[in-house]
């Protein structure tokens, strides 16, 4: 059910005047949130009854403490079996939306635009054997999303899911995130052994260390996994993070012959070029 108008008190009432909910939005309610640093938050709402959408795409959310709200793109972390939505961010503080998104508390209102878009979906990547998800920092949320969605396993026999940042800490997220998933009762048999999770940093000390696309370029990355450098034959790649890492990544995997897909045209990998400010 979508509200008529809303008050805004995310965060602890930067203003307690009521907006009206603009046209193709839903007004949906936060059910909880967890800060994992003083830079990073994740957050889940209800999910509208009639919202649906595919493992791995992204909504645009805003909050109702404007006349015209602030939206920006985020990618949905929950798979499209879950009766909530999560999203996971970073705190920005001076940016237009996270300065104040990421003090919002349960029971306040999030608006989210009805319709979910992007391309690190499976149907945009061609049948193979070896599915990678490479991601840096906030970028694993839509990873979060497929990993949790047994159809990535019908169509792949093995995951892997990198994640680098800078500090142990950010890595937080999906440390949680893949330890719960291996041990639910639902799909944990399923990905005990399918899912490989790839953590790494580039500046606290950690057992492994590195820029993901420096493990690549070395072969380190492929030594530890015990499998051979990306083959299109195989191996098939999404992207999300930064723009450099973004650029770097897919020149790598072009290298190896490895073609760029999209929802039109799937191919061996694809690229979210979508960013939270």
């Amino acid at each position: 059910m979508q509200h008529q108008n809303a008050t805004a008190h995310a965060g602890g009432a930067d203003q307690a005047q009521a907006f009206p909910i603009p046209a193709g939005v839903f007004a949906e309610t936060v059910v909880s949130v967890k800060h994992f640093t003083d830079t990073l938050f994740s957050f889940r709402i209800t999910r509208p009854q009639s919202f649906r959408f595919r493992s791995g795409e992204f909504v645009m959310i805003g909050l109702p403490n404007a006349e015209k709200p602030v939206f920006r793109a985020y990618s949905i972390a929950s798979p499209a079996w879950d009766e909530e939505l999560e999203f996971y961010s970073i705190k920005v503080p001076d940016g237009p939306l996270t300065q104040h998104l990421q003090k919002i508390q349960p029971g306040d209102t999030v608006l989210m635009r009805q319709k979910s878009v992007g391309t690190l979906v499976l149907d945009a990547l061609k049948p193979g054997k070896r599915l990678y998800m490479i991601a840096t920092g906030t970028g694993i949320a839509p990873f979060a999303s497929l990993i949790r969605d047994p159809e990535t396993y019908e169509k792949f026999e093995q995951v892997v899911l990198t994640n680098t940042c800078r500090d142990l800490a950010d890595l937080a997220y999906g440390n949680e995130l893949v330890d719960t998933l291996t041990h639910d009762p639902l799909i944990g048999e399923l990905v005990s052994d399918r899912l490989t999770y790839y953590a790494t940093t580039t500046r606290e000390e950690h057992a492994r260390m590195g820029r993901i696309t420096t493990l690549i370029e070395d072969g380190k990355l492929f030594a530890d996994l015990g499998c051979e450098p990306f083959d299109p034959e195989t191996d098939r790649a999404m992207i999300c993070g930064s723009m450099a890492m973004l650029n770097d990544v897919k020149d790598l995997l072009e290298k190896a012959g490895l073609e760029e897909g999209s929802n039109s045209r799937p191919a061996d990998f694809v690229v979210e070029r979508a960013f939270v400010g």
